[in-house]
């Protein structure tokens, strides 16, 4: 997947997502969900293997199976910020999914 249009999908999802879900509190919602993408600064304290594909899923730790599904987990915790967060954090990657052809 070209860097913009993973650019345009991490912040477009959440956008899609806090308007349509959560409209009356959907720019708290969009900060929150958006905010979420910070997990990816993993990639700068983490050399991963190189890839044909370049896939950050399973190549940075918080972007391997045990964090992916905290973060589903969350999604159901009755907290809103950490239910937001939760979306946030699973948006961001299915979007890395994405870019690993899956």
């Amino acid at each position: 997947m070209p860097a913009f249009l993973a650019w345009i999908l991490h912040l477009g999802a959440p956008l899609v997502v806090a308007r349509y879900f959560f409209r009356p509190i959907w720019k708290r919602a969009f900060v929150i969900m958006l905010a979420a993408n910070l997990v990816a600064l993993d990639r700068l304290f983490f050399e991963a293997a190189e890839t044909p594909t370049n896939c950050a899923i399973n190549a940075y730790p918080l972007h391997t199976m045990l964090p992916i599904s905290l973060y589903g987990a969350m999604m159901f915790l009755p907290w809103l910020p950490v239910r937001l967060l939760g979306i946030g954090l699973v948006l961001h990657m299915l979007v890395d999914a994405l870019g690993c052809g899956l």
